[in-house]
């Protein structure tokens, strides 16, 4: 995709190159790519081979003198220099040959090859190539006699090895041969006698030419380098000098202005390009078909979700130009995105020290065509996705999400692909067609199912696998006698018949498959993001102070965003909002407020999005995942045949050149140099060339190419655009020149400084999130964060920390490389230990320090030990591979907050470091190390549960302690504990306790955070009395410990009478750590003290006036009206909001309690006592028939039912535990506001308050009643420990 383009070139193409065997400095071995393949052969190699590897390394002398690669140069450029576009001699020579010199004798094959490459500069800014590389008889007979020496040696050599007589290569050799340029080796081809012969055999060597264009036109650009090779090996010379044609090309033919054909000439024949308009995708000309006969549709569309969420991608084959099509389509099919990181499609053999970037990357590595995968060991496979382009298959990263409506997706573009008569599966056939498309034209298929062959049976098949939906759609679509077929055939046939198209009929094909798919996927986006415009956040403050700015800033309001898409597209929306690609896209966004500020890009996907708009009204469709199918491939498909129907402009003709007499001949086989004086430099009047013209001419000019890459214009708005994007990515391109030592470590010291950059900016950006309301006060951005966020925060943590170990590893083992490290240090760790794992009790590991507690000592807390917590995740059968368990591991210290402090330990063992790492690995830069713990130290600051909240089916071992009232000792307690604990996930069913030791200890399923406890006794012996201070329960794996206050008797005949009681727990948090930065409030205010109503009198509460009253009703409700307002999957515990300290039933038991008239000395009594007198009222005046609306009876009738059952329960839940779960139940059935207007109206109220109490003012009694009925609109479930035992 053209995602940029030089500025200022308005001619078709900038420069003309030959590459080749330089015969002045002969034969050079290429040490880079040498030196690599010698690293591969004896990585790769084993027995007799690995042993010959002790020659001198830099020439690999053990491949024969044929197979080695030798130094190619840039032979010749025209022009030297065009200032829009400098010459870049390093990168050209590498790109063009990749592999440097082949040499071929008469009998190996030598077809010329073509391949595109990519030159992306330091703006991001991209220049294409287009090379033809051909092989020519050596007439040097330095050269041949230097091979022949070269043979003389490597045989030599061979026997003074291997102690043999110097055969030649048999055919049953084993060696491996290097990477040929050749497109497919075949087997035949490999195995000829590896031998060279100056008297008997023709020696040929590869040489390139090579156009430079500032546009993708592929096709455009082969057949002119064909035309010219063409030109050179026909036997009949062209009919002009070739230095009018290289001269045409570069001076005569201008870039098509947008939405224009083209027609200029070639050697032989007309070759035409022809360029989008503005208001269409950008420009893509090469061909989609090969890719999906490559990899097929589904791994297509795995690859494409990969690159969306920018993970690290890998293809491999031994065709550079398939490498070039897969990069390229893939990118195309984002738009409106554009991939943001190093983007290297041909990676040459000399930076393959660049796959160890730890970087999202999108690279093409030329393959030999035998290793197989196995062989090949990449630096860092934890996130890695792996595409062998030639045997059809891809390797994903764990827990790739699936794409939004994937099923539909794929059935549309099966769909399209039929329509063409491809398959929607892998082709292997089409390996040696070589993009060549079929003729298979729309006619051949209906004729085709005529004979009863349906074109449409791979769809059935391959579907009918895929999911049984759509088995059973098709079945109906049977039935109803619609073919999709048909419809796919009639499209087909409609195109234009009258119009003549100019270019052939594969080439139209060609368009028209391109552009279908194309619409297809960016119909995806705009259905996706149609109304993303209004989630953007505008910045508040000028241009200047946001750019400086920017990184704290948040650009798009991803919460509100989320909370409005269906759920199943959330696990690949959180991740995609979170791309540098997307910040860039909402970046440009902001930065172009009108039309004519928009980048190409962004205004063909603005104008679409209206048009969606326009179509349908969004509101109905919103929140429903209702696939919208693509509706403007017609008229997409209709353009482009109007351009290739009738040429819009035609170049100048290729002219004879004024050169001198005897210039312009050539031998016939050999592609000469051409002379430089006449293609040096364009023609003076062409206006085309006109480099003097003036300024704005030049700028209206680029303005009209609506090109779609920024300029670096002296415009502020570019510049700021150009930054933005280049905020996240340290490097996009790798330096294409010679390597030595220095660029390579200051390349790994961009390497450094980025992730360190990255690692600041994931701490911030999760911290802002965590902190939610306390940060919107500071000023940064939203306030919720959705559970599905979170993890998506904390997946890409995980990958950023597998970039981090995975940089300048020295040998790899396994996935991941923190796993791998932490595995090292185990094994060293329990050596030097020598005590045998698993004898001491769990937890007992000699660490240096304790984590010191406030939990009453009551639990002493568990010791912080690194190997403990990975014995713990070894332990967890459901983690099957590496990458899962250092996953698991670093969710684990989070929530332990002791990822900092693990990581620091694990890092301090320097001996195993260095052992594992090179000098220039992140990992051994002591400054950054040390700022990169800093800034996981910060996670310190806030409660995770990443842990506990994604691995709920697995066993946890917890600790229950239950202590008893120091002041009125328990010791003389006879009865039988028990308790039954509950969490967020699960409850554990009732357990029971010693009542010596008062502790216990199970394993059972994860319960979640926890939320209540019931405990109880069973009443007997002679003692049954007993005051309990609280209970504490403590999570075995992540050390979460909670407190369960309760300061009240359990007893017949003491307190309430209460036999068991539920107790709402806490989080206790660590007050200690020195280590802590600051100490921000949990995500939701956990009660503190409890209600403590040690009820000696209840004078002695502190009494509380009705305004303060009110206030803690209108708090507790506010607190209940906000939890529903959260996402569900973020809410809290509800029960704390009912039950917990200053909660719902606190707040009513104050109401009830104020001026609740004194009772007699030592006699209690509770507002049960109170309620039960108003039901014996309400009773007896339900039956002495009082004339009341029927609303009244009603409402009687609903509070004597309640009262009834809660008395009638067989739990012995005490008058106070009874009156918390009439409230609970009223709440649930919206029915308290009517009880206490009943209660305030009846006469036992008058008898049992003083006249000042708040239930006889009927202006508060209103006011409360009111409040009241905001629970009416929220469906209130409870907890099932709050109800056990009563049946309503």
């Amino acid at each position: 995709m053209s995602t940029g383009f030089s500025s200022s070139s308005c001619r078709f193409a900038d420069y003309f190159v030959t590459c080749g065997l330089d015969t002045e400095s002969g034969l050079e071995p290429d040490e880079l790519s040498a030196l690599c393949q010698y690293i591969q052969s004896t990585r790769f190699s084993d027995g007799a081979r690995g042993k010959l590897a002790s020659a001198d390394e830099g020439e690999n002398f053990e491949q024969s003198p044929l197979r080695r690669t030798f130094k190619s140069k840039v032979l010749a450029h025209y022009p030297d220099n065009v200032e829009w576009n400098p010459f870049d001699q390093d990168a050209v020579g590498m790109l063009c040959m990749p592999k440097g010199l082949s040499f071929r004798t008469q009998t190996d094959t030598r077809n010329p090859q073509f391949h595109s490459f990519i030159i992306t500069r330091e703006d991001g800014s991209r220049t294409y190539g287009f090379a033809l590389t051909f092989f020519e008889e050596v007439t040097s007979k330095q050269i041949c006699s230097a091979m022949q020496t070269l043979y003389h040696m490597h045989n030599a050599e061979q026997y003074d090895i291997l102690h043999t007589p110097p055969t030649p290569r048999g055919p049953e050799d084993p060696r491996p041969t290097p990477q040929h340029l050749h497109a497919a080796p075949s087997l035949s081809r490999l195995q000829r006698f590896n031998s060279y012969d100056i008297s008997r055999d023709t020696l040929y060597v590869s040489k390139c030419i090579c156009l430079i264009t500032p546009m993708a036109f592929a096709n455009a650009c082969r057949k002119v380098l064909e035309q010219l090779h063409q030109a050179v090996t026909s036997p009949q010379p062209p009919p002009l000098p070739l230095e009018s044609y290289v001269y045409n090309v570069l001076y005569e033919v201008p870039l098509p202005p947008a939405g224009r054909s083209l027609k200029f000439s070639g050697v032989y024949g007309p070759v035409l390009c022809q360029r989008p308009s503005t208001s269409e995708l950008p420009l893509f000309d090469f061909p989609m078909q090969e890719v999906f006969e490559l990899l097929g549709l589904e791994n297509v569309l795995q690859l494409f979700t990969c690159a969306l969420l920018e993970i690290q991608i890998l293809l491999y084959s031994q065709h550079y130009q398939r490498l070039m099509t897969v990069a390229e389509s893939i990118t195309a099919l984002m738009f409106p995105f554009q991939w943001q990181h190093v983007y290297v499609p041909i990676l040459p053999a000399s930076l393959l020290h660049f796959l160890d970037a730890p970087v999202p990357y999108l690279m093409g590595l030329h393959s030999n065509g035998q290793d197989d995968r196995t062989k090949l060991e990449l630096p860092q496979e934890a996130n890695l996705c792996f595409v062998d382009i030639d045997n059809h298959f891809i390797e994903l990263p764990e827990d790739l999400p699936q794409f939004p409506n994937k099923l539909e997706f794929i059935q549309e573009i099966s769909e399209v692909l039929l329509a063409f008569g491809m398959s929607p599966e892998a082709n292997p056939q089409c390996s040696e067609g070589q993009g060549k498309l079929r003729g298979f034209r729309s006619g051949d298929t209906a004729s085709d199912k005529r004979n009863g062959n349906l074109a449409g049976s791979p769809l059935n098949s391959y579907l009918l696998r895929e999911n049984q939906t759509i088995a059973r759609l098709q079945a109906l679509v049977k039935r109803t006698g619609v073919s999709l077929e048909k419809l796919d055939v009639k499209e087909d046939t409609s195109t234009n018949k009258d119009l003549k198209v100019q270019c052939d009929e594969e080439e139209m094909k060609k368009h028209r498959l391109n552009i279908r798919v194309r619409e297809v996927f960016a119909n995806r986006f705009t259905q996706m993001f149609s109304d993303y415009e209004v989630f953007v956040i505008q910045p508040s403050q000028d241009k200047e102070s946001w750019f400086s700015n920017r990184d704290q800033m948040q650009n798009f309001d991803k919460a509100s965003f989320l909370s409005d898409q269906p759920e199943p597209y959330l696990p690949f929306l959180s991740r995609f909002l979170e791309t540098q690609m997307f910040a860039s896209f909402i970046d440009s966004k902001i930065l172009c407020h009108d039309d004519e500020d928009k980048e190409h890009t962004l205004r063909v996907f603005d104008s679409r999005v209206d048009k969606i708009r326009m179509l349908n009204v969004r509101t109905p469709t919103l929140r429903t995942s209702m696939y919208q199918r693509c509706t403007n491939i017609e008229e997409s498909e209709k353009a482009i045949e109007m351009r290739l129907c009738k040429i819009d402009h035609t170049a100048l003709h290729p002219h004879l050149l004024d050169m001198k007499i005897g210039q312009g001949r050539y031998e016939p086989g050999f592609f000469p140099r051409l002379q430089s004086d006449v293609l040096s430099t364009g023609p003076t009047s062409n206006k085309w060339a006109k480099r003097s013209a003036p300024a704005q001419w030049r700028r209206r000019d680029r303005q009209k190419q609506h090109t779609e890459h920024l300029y670096l214009d002296n415009d502020q708005r570019e510049k700021y655009i150009q930054e933005a994007r280049n905020l996240g990515t340290t490097l996009r391109q790798p330096k294409l020149s010679n390597l030595s030592p220095s660029v390579i470590a200051q390349t790994n010291w961009k390497f450094v400084e980025g992730l360190l950059k990255e690692c600041r900016n994931k701490t911030k950006r999760m911290l802002v999130e965590k902190m939610g309301r306390e940060a919107v006060e500071l000023g940064h951005g939203e306030v919720s964060i959705t559970g599905v966020e979170e993890n998506t925060l904390i997946a890409s943590l995980c990958d950023l920390l597998e970039r981090i170990w995975s940089h300048g590893l020295q040998v790899k083992q396994g996935k991941s490389a923190l796993w791998s490290h932490l595995l090292h240090y185990q094994e060293s760790k329990e050596k030097r230990d020598a005590t045998p794992a698993g004898l001491g009790p769990p937890g007992i590991i000699h660490d240096t320090e304790r984590r010191k507690s406030d939990a009453s000592c009551a639990l002493p807390p568990l010791k912080v030990s690194l190997i403990q917590d990975m014995r713990h995740i070894q332990n967890i059968s459901e983690i099957k591979t590496d990458v899962g368990k250092a996953r698991a591991w670093v969710r684990l210290s989070m929530e332990k907050k002791l990822l900092s402090r693990h990581l620091k330990q694990l890092l301090s063992d320097h001996e195993l470091t260095k052992k594992l790492y090179k000098r220039y690995a992140f990992l051994r830069c002591d400054d950054e190390k040390e700022q990169f713990l800093y800034h996981l130290l910060s996670f310190n600051a806030v409660d995770y549960f990443c842990f506990t909240n994604v691995f709920t089916t697995i066993m946890i071992p917890y600790h229950v302690v239950i202590i008893p009232s120091k002041k009125l000792g328990g010791s003389m307690f006879t009865a039988n504990p028990w308790v039954c604990v509950s969490g967020e996930l699960a409850e554990t069913g009732v357990l029971q306790v010693p009542k010596n030791t008062l502790e216990i200890t199970f394993e059972c399923q994860n319960l979640g955070k926890l939320t209540t406890i019931q405990m109880g006794h069973d009443n007997s012996g002679l003692y049954a009395k007993w005051l309990v201070e609280c209970v504490m329960v403590r999570n075995g794996i992540t050390g979460h410990t909670y407190k369960f206050p309760c300061g009240r008797w359990l007893g017949k005949g003491v307190d309430d009478g209460s036999l068991e009681r539920i107790l709402v727990g806490e989080l206790v948090t660590n007050t200690e750590n020195e280590e802590r930065m600051c100490r921000t409030p949990p995500m939701q205010q956990s009660p503190g003290m409890m209600r403590r109503f040690v009820t000696i009198s209840p004078n002695s509460k502190p009494k509380l006036n009705t305004g303060q009253i009110q206030e803690g009703v209108g708090e507790a409700i506010n607190g209940i009206v906000k939890h529903f307002h959260k996402p569900e999957k973020e809410r809290g515990s509800l029960t704390l909001l009912l039950c917990g300290e200053y909660g719902l039933v606190w707040a009513l038991e104050q109401v009830f309690q104020h001026g609740f008239k004194s009772p007699r000395l030592f006699k209690n009594v509770f507002i049960w006592d109170f309620l039960e007198k108003s039901q014996v009222y309400f009773e007896s005046a339900e039956q002495s028939q009082m004339t009341q609306d029927e609303n009244w009876l009603m409402r009687v009738r609903h509070f004597c039912h309640f009262m009834r059952a809660i008395n009638g329960t067989p739990r012995n839940i005490g008058k106070d535990g009874k009156f918390q779960m009439l409230v609970c139940l009223g709440a649930r059935d919206h029915l308290l506001h009517h009880w206490i207007a009943l209660l305030a109206e009846c006469p036992i109220t008058a008898q049992m308050y003083e006249d000042m109490a708040l239930l006889k003012d009927h202006s508060l009694v209103n006011s409360l009643i009111r409040v009241l009925q905001t629970l009416q609109e929220f469906n209130i479930t409870l907890e099932a420990s709050l109800v056990k035992g009563i049946g309503i």
